[in-house]
């Protein structure tokens, strides 16, 4: 985790430092362990193919918690997510890295608080965004 930021700090059009996470079978093994989503298009390459998939997939709901771990990454210890919402526009695989981005679309001080919005988003290796959403976060004030 990175030093604190602090609303003063942001301002629109800010980019939020790329998180790359590089995806492995293993892991979607173990994510389909922990949230119970067995469904095979995510570790039977035979059973994803004979359904028309190039390989298997990772979970959307992984894809969702990438785009997590980049906000709360990026708001720090004294940050708070208020609001994460993401769409699945496109299937990614494992052995291909992701980047998860973003960039600060408002910032304003709403009932005492830094809240700032944002657009992220999951991108595969070719710049091609499959997985957009936005991200709303209170920011504490260097004044407080």
């Amino acid at each position: 985790m990175s030093d604190q930021i602090y609303f003063e700090d942001v301002r629109p059009g800010a980019e939020l430092p790329t998180l790359r996470k590089d995806p492995t079978t293993q892991q979607l093994v173990m994510y389909a362990g922990a949230s119970g989503d067995f469904y095979q298009i995510h570790y039977d390459q035979g059973f994803a193919q004979a359904n028309g998939l190039p390989d298997v997939i990772l979970h959307g709901a992984l894809k969702n918690a990438f785009l997590g771990q980049l906000v709360t990454d990026w708001i720090g210890e004294m940050g708070t997510l208020k609001r994460l919402t993401v769409q699945y526009r496109g299937m990614d695989v494992p052995g291909a890295p992701v980047f998860c981005k973003g960039i600060v679309k408002k910032a304003a001080v709403q009932d005492g608080q830094g809240v700032v919005e944002c657009d992220v988003w999951l991108e595969n290796s070719e710049g091609r965004k499959t997985t957009p959403g936005s991200a709303v976060v209170s920011l504490p004030l260097r004044s407080r």
